[in-house]
């Protein structure tokens, strides 16, 4: 594996106003292996990487690549260096096409020094033919799902052939299929020589292929140590300082309540056909599947950002005509998306504004809003939800992503919505946070609410729902009841339906 490592970290630390992201921190990465980063929202992973990366110049300590003091300016500066990372937040532009994305910032020029673009069409194609992936080298990756783009930026990362790859949380929006082809992508560039930092809060892949793994928390390196000398509870322990004793909450099975949501023949074009089902008052209904299984096109049309052309929906047992998301919204439907950062936040704004969006009608009166009536509603809801934030009037995108989803998932509540579309929502969230979401979700269902919920983990599906729709090919291939319940017999589905 080599005596002196691809990369070294001595003694970084890194201040933003009011907190020190980073403390002390000394890592390493040898040639040939995979090293997991492992700790909760907030605990100093992607602000590291970003230091590797040339994003965040660090205020104290020392980067060495290859056993030399090396200084990342910017990524152009650690991509000379060999260095490649995914981004947790996928980094791409939504009007640019598949093949601009690909090679933005590393166009290839013909001899008259212009963009060959008929170099990078054929290389895209091969690209996207290699991994069996169906896009055109044309389109436009804002008619692309959240999945598609993660797949894209693995593949833009890993074909840069980097000797130093930074992985953060690259699976978070993938199915099965696609994380078996990133770990056989990884063992290829481990054989190679190179050396991979990925970080993940997915237990079960982090023992599939970590040679080492370092715990942080609160900025600060806890433990490092060989992968085969840890095990699960260990690294939780060490990541929230205290032993856990469920990953998911304890949830009495209960009759369900009446019907709240009915669906019948519901289609639009080839995203999905003849889909129907039920959701009662107080159920947690899961809806399982591969990527492209057309999910989350389903409970897009459900909550009218992208209307159904054919089908039924009955609210309450009666028939509703959903056009647009107001009509959604009027129906008492709401919906927390895939895509936190395009769909859920607005980053730019602070955490009360965020709260506020979807309910401002609320706290509107004759000579504008109520801002005090706001600042005690958002107060009563981020206490309700735990949210870890300064202040109400601080910078949203400043927060971990376990906080902002419950931001997002705070501005629905305060519409009090009696259904609830969850499109993924423990996406990048660590295992502490993840625990706090099942809980307020059991909670919610607990409430009255119905909750119609995506997850491309299978074993959060069997942990929190109290039926599995599992889809295949735009069509519901089957329903599972919690006796049923495995990941032998969602898989069956999602591939044979």
């Amino acid at each position: 594996m080599g005596d002196v490592p691809l990369l070294e970290l001595r003694g970084i630390e890194k201040l933003f106003p009011g907190v020190k992201a980073l403390s002390d921190m000394s890592f390493s990465v040898r040639p040939g292996s995979v090293h997991v980063l492992c700790g909760e929202n907030g605990a100093g992973k992607s602000t590291l990487c970003k230091i590797i990366n040339g994003v965040y110049q660090p205020d104290r300590g020392t980067i060495l690549v290859n056993g030399r003091p090396t200084v990342m300016r910017d990524p152009l500066a650690a991509r000379a260096h060999g260095i490649a990372m995914i981004f947790q937040e996928l980094n791409f532009v939504p009007e640019l096409t598949v093949e601009q994305n690909l090679f933005l910032g590393c166009e290839p020029v013909n001899r008259f020094g212009k963009i060959d673009w008929r170099r990078i069409r054929r290389e895209t194609a091969a690209l996207l033919a290699q991994e069996g992936l169906p896009y055109a080298p044309d389109a436009r990756l804002k008619d692309l799902s959240v999945s598609d783009i993660q797949m894209l930026e693995i593949i833009k990362a890993i074909s840069c052939e980097a000797n130093i790859l930074i992985m953060d949380e690259p699976t978070s929006a993938i199915s099965t299929r696609e994380v078996e082809l990133l770990f056989r992508k990884i063992g290829e560039l481990r054989a190679k020589g190179a050396g991979i930092i990925y970080i993940s809060h997915k237990m079960d892949e982090i023992f599939r292929i970590a040679d080492e793994i370092s715990v942080l928390r609160d900025g600060r390196l806890i433990d490092t140590r060989p992968a085969a000398e840890l095990d699960i509870d260990t690294v939780i322990r060490l990541m929230v300082g205290r032993r856990m004793e469920s990953v998911f909450p304890e949830r009495r099975p209960r009759p369900p309540g009446p019907p709240v949501l009915e669906v019948a023949g519901l289609s639009r074009g080839r995203a999905f056909r003849d889909v129907g089902f039920t959701l009662h008052r107080g159920e947690i209904v899961g809806f399982a599947g591969l990527m492209g299984a057309g999910r989350t096109e389903v409970v897009r049309a459900l909550f009218g950002l992208d209307p159904g052309s054919a089908g039924t929906l009955r609210i309450h047992g009666k028939e509703a005509a959903i056009r647009d998301v107001q009509d959604g919204i009027a129906h008492g439907l709401a919906m927390v998306s895939e895509d936190r950062k395009r769909f859920g936040i607005v980053p730019v704004r602070d955490c009360k504004e965020n709260m506020s969006l979807a309910s401002l009608r609320k706290i509107m009166r004759p000579w504008g809003l109520d801002h005090r009536l706001e600042r005690e509603r958002d107060g009563r809801m981020s206490r309700r939800l735990n949210v870890r934030t300064p202040s109400l009037d601080t910078p949203i995108a400043s927060l971990s992503g376990g906080n902002q989803q419950k931001i997002v998932l705070a501005k629905w509540l305060l519409c009090a919505p009696e259904i609830l579309l969850l499109d993924e929502p423990t996406r990048g969230i660590d295992v502490g946070a993840k625990f706090e979401i099942y809980t307020l979700i059991a909670g919610l269902a607990d409430e009255g609410k119905a909750i119609l919920m995506i997850s491309s983990e299978m074993e959060e599906l069997i942990g929190v729902c109290d039926r599995i729709c599992v889809m295949a090919k735009g069509r519901i291939a089957g329903e599972l009841a919690r006796p049923d319940f495995s990941q032998e017999n969602i898989m069956k589905l999602a591939l044979t339906g």
